[in-house]
């Protein structure tokens, strides 16, 4: 089997993930948590397959980068106002952030936009960590992007194996 080439982007977006404290294991996690109830026999290594999948998608990975250094100018208080407070805040009606998830979930499908709505509306796991307003940080933009991530992968998934359902009829 061909080795995928890394490209700067993709190792960058992921670096920049686990340097702002997510893994890919914490994003597996959110996708088991919204499939098993559909998929009993379901593991986290299929979970992180499904994910990294998604991850290495360039419009993800763009999703990724560009959130990401939003969030941390915002942190640095490097951007102009009054955008500087909106990002701050996390201002429930600026709706950018939740623009970028979505050209994200948009990858695979209208599944997608259900488990994206349904898990930044509850915000389990990695998600509560990251919507933590005293911790100092900024996530505006991150916790949706993988919130976003995990809704791509579970209808990635829900389609793989609705898939192979449908094959053993």
């Amino acid at each position: 089997m061909e080795e995928k080439k890394v490209t700067l982007i993709d190792s960058k977006a992921r670096e920049w993930l686990e340097e702002r404290g997510v893994s890919i294991d914490d994003i597996a996690d959110l996708v088991y948590f919204l499939q098993v109830k559909y998929h009993p026999e379901l593991d986290i290594e299929t979970c992180k397959e499904n994910v990294e999948r998604v991850i290495s998608k360039r419009e993800v990975q763009n999703a990724i980068l560009t959130g990401i250094q939003l969030d941390i100018l915002a942190e640095n208080n490097k951007l102009e106002e009054p955008l500087q407070s909106i990002l701050a805040r996390d201002e429930s009606l600026y709706g950018v952030d939740e623009i970028i998830a979505l050209s994200i979930v948009n990858v695979y499908g209208s599944i997608g936009f259900t488990n994206y709505g349904y898990i930044d509306k509850l915000k389990p796991g990695i998600l509560e960590k990251l919507n933590d307003k005293n911790s100092g940080k900024c996530h505006t933009f991150l916790d949706d992007i993988v919130g976003a991530i995990a809704a791509a992968a579970s209808s990635r998934l829900a389609h793989r194996l609705g898939t192979e359902r449908d094959e053993m009829l």
